[in-house]
């Protein structure tokens, strides 16, 4: 929620903004980047004055500030003093150097999908990384450098002419750059990992400003840290990923209205008890909108056609909207329609699932109508617009496809799938009542899960990037964490990115 005093001070701006409009018509003159000697923080304008010219600096009242600021989730904006958009990582380093000697709080967002207030916004200097946009694909190392500025659909775009792919995000609007350096669960997962275990090698601009190619060779520690250990150690501007051919695909969405949710359960729940292909997965969302339950169902198979037996339970199902076929990778990511809940208030958190039997999938349809029903405005008159839980089965073997440590997940012996909780509203008085909600509803799942058995879940890892932002570190990072503030010190001895949010260490 955006504070009174943000509000004021943006209006105050504002203010002052018109009043200089109004004086440069009369003739006054102004300096070329703006309003820089009436209204500009000065660590803005020293920002302005210590980078090329190349890296733009945008400030409230311009449609480029706004834009820059803008998250997924309206309750995850913020309106900082200004806005930094560097143009190369030497100049990423240069900010870095003013925000930690100032001690200025600061962001960085790539793509602005976070569901977390404070963890890529800020009151203070927020770091735009849009101008790092290139993805350059090199068929002898069978890698693709991609820039942290980017989302998913850009990436896939940009390798589609080459027939590969690399393991990123599952639906459209997803950026890059959180998505890789929280873990990274994939449409690919079951084949070749996580996307952290596809990270071949990162251009890190460290908390002193130092520009740095970190690989296993060159900082082993480092490396490691930076596969689940988001911000925590600098900021990355690229990243190197294995690639992998890619044909055609299968798959697509189905909607199902609630009379069909008993078939979806029993459907969803054999396959992943059943299905060992690891070219097929499934996502499976229990959602409650405009006052009903139903399910959207998202289907994909790594190949042009999915071999019998598959998915055919699920298209017997008589169902609402289905929408199916052989189509590009990139279009099946496009199928889903993530970006119809942009621009209102929301949060996700999760639960760690050992195994998706029937009656946990069916306390999952009851939470979905339990809290769906009490916030909704239809039929309470709240302002929760659409309740989501997500069951995305993967198969157990997932986490075996990376021998080395990584920050996340900190135990690899153990598999477990991450389940997902999304509840958006339109109120921001009403921000803690449904922060209290989804933990709540998540606490319920968890103890379902372990009340069946599934045990010891505790001691299973957060997945960070599903996590509410009040989740305790240790529950993310576990035995890693002792060794992680280990590498901070070394790495960050000032807490340079302590000034940052996020899960801190």
């Amino acid at each position: 929620m955006v504070a009174a005093a943000s509000v004021s001070r943006y209006a105050a701006l504002v203010s002052l903004l018109s009043l200089v409009v109004s004086a440069n018509a009369a003739g006054s003159r102004l300096p070329e980047r703006g309003l820089l000697d009436l209204l500009v923080d000065p660590i803005c304008r020293r920002i302005a004055d210590e980078t090329t010219s190349a890296t733009k600096v945008y400030y409230p009242g311009t449609p480029k500030y706004v834009d820059a600021i803008h998250h997924w989730s309206a309750s995850s904006t913020q309106l900082s003093d200004c806005v930094v958009e560097p143009a190369t990582a030497q100049d990423v380093g240069r900010v870095l150097q003013i925000v930690g000697e100032t001690r200025t709080p600061f962001a960085v967002k790539g793509g602005g999908h976070s569901t977390n207030p404070g963890f890529s916004s800020t009151q203070g200097v927020h770091i735009s990384m849009a101008a790092f946009s290139q993805v350059t694909y090199d068929a002898s190392s069978q890698t693709a450098q991609v820039g942290a500025g980017l989302v998913w659909d850009d990436v896939y775009e940009a390798l589609e002419p080459y027939a590969v792919n690399v393991v990123g995000g599952r639906v459209s609007g997803v950026g890059v750059a959180g998505f890789t350096l929280g873990g990274g669960f994939s449409w690919k997962t079951n084949q070749y990992g996580l996307t952290v275990d596809t990270v071949e090698a990162y251009e890190l601009v460290k908390p002193d400003g130092t520009v740095s190619t970190v690989t296993v060779a060159s900082d082993p520690e480092l490396f490691s840290g930076l596969k689940g250990g988001l911000n925590n150690f600098g900021i990355v501007t690229k990243f190197t990923l294995k690639t992998h051919p890619q044909t055609n695909v299968w798959g697509g969405i189905i909607t199902f209205t609630a009379n069909s949710i008993p078939e979806v359960t029993a459907a969803t729940a054999e396959f992943s008890a059943t299905v060992t292909d690891p070219k097929a997965s499934i996502i499976t969302t229990y959602n409650f909108l405009a006052g009903s339950p139903g399910i959207s169902l998202l289907l994909f198979y790594d190949w042009p056609t999915p071999p019998p037996g598959i998915f055919d339970r699920f298209l017997e199902i008589p169902h609402l909207t289905r929408n199916v076929k052989t189509r590009t990778f990139l279009d099946l990511v496009k199928a889903a329609p993530s970006n119809v809940q942009a621009n209102q208030r929301g949060r996700f958190h999760m639960v760690p699932v050992l195994e998706y039997t029937p009656s946990f999938i069916n306390a999952v349809a009851n939470q979905s109508e339990y809290w769906g029903t009490r916030l909704s405005l239809l039929p309470n008159l709240r302002t929760g617009t659409f309740f989501s839980y997500a069951v995305e089965p993967f198969l157990p073997n997932i986490y075996t496809h990376n021998a080395h440590s990584t920050a996340y997940p900190y135990s690899r012996s153990r598999f477990f799938s991450p389940f997902n909780i999304y509840f958006s509203w339109l109120n921001p008085l009403d921000d803690d009542l449904f922060q209290r909600s989804i933990l709540e509803s998540a606490q319920a799942l968890l103890d379902a899960a372990q009340g069946e058995g599934q045990s010891n879940l505790g001691e299973v890892p957060l997945y960070p990037n599903y996590a509410a932002g009040t989740t305790p570190v240790e529950v993310i990072y576990g035995s890693n964490l002792a060794g992680l503030r280990t590498l901070k010190a070394r790495v960050d001895p000032d807490n340079v990115m302590g000034l940052a949010g996020g899960f801190k260490l």
